[in-house]
């Protein structure tokens, strides 16, 4: 084995505290770099908040009804009234003349300002994106709505509490408080004249728009 003389050792010494110095930067550079993904993350989630609360002061007139229902706990009222908003967004004012196919182009905007009243004022017990939630905990997805899978949709209706011995419940039936399932309201706009093929389409939407 071949010894190392002074020199040498020296010199290893030396290279030796460069590297760690050069290691000490890249670790200062690394941590620079995490604070600052940091704050562009908060800022970012900042962004994302004032730009709801900013559609929400914008539209105010049109969705101020809703929340005051929702504030009040007036359930019902909040069901009935989120049905003429996605009329009033859609522009048709037959509710039996809003297609499925009208649904396609539905503003992802609007479904997240009505989505996220509810949620607040329920302790994120209803809203849409709870419903489509758990459709998904279900095995639902884009395909099964494009499938029109009836058992899947059936076995979500009793989760939301929507049907009962076999049978969908009338929405005169249903629980308008809290004490209801969770995901249980909005649920009147459920009820379309197009029947299951509104049903999957509207939670196509849904998916799409990533509530």
């Amino acid at each position: 084995m071949e010894s190392i003389d002074i020199g040498q050792a020296a010199q290893l010494a030396s290279q030796l505290a460069k590297i760690q110095a050069q290691l000490g930067q890249v670790s200062d550079r690394l941590a620079t770099i995490e604070g600052q993904l940091s704050q562009q993350s908060a800022l970012t989630e900042r962004i994302t908040r004032l730009e709801g609360s900013q559609l929400l002061v914008a539209d105010a007139y049109r969705y101020k009804r809703l929340q005051d229902y929702l504030e009040a706990g007036e359930w019902f009222e909040a069901d009935e009234e989120t049905i003429k908003l996605i009329q009033d967004v859609a522009e048709q004012p037959d509710l039996e003349e809003l297609r499925p196919d009208d649904l396609k182009k539905f503003p992802c905007t609007a479904l997240k300002v009505i989505d996220q009243l509810w949620l607040k004022s329920s302790q994120g017990r209803f809203g849409f994106s709870v419903q489509v939630q758990i459709y998904q905990a279900l095995g639902g997805d884009i395909n099964s709505t494009i499938v029109k899978d009836q058992t899947l949709i059936e076995k979500w209706g009793e989760r939301l509490g929507w049907r009962a011995n076999n049978k969908w419940l009338k929405c005169s039936d249903l629980d308008y408080s809290l004490n209801a399932p969770i995901g249980c309201h909005p649920s009147r706009w459920w009820n379309s004249p197009y029947g299951s093929r509104m049903t999957n389409f509207f939670l196509a939407r849904l998916l799409t728009c990533q509530l």
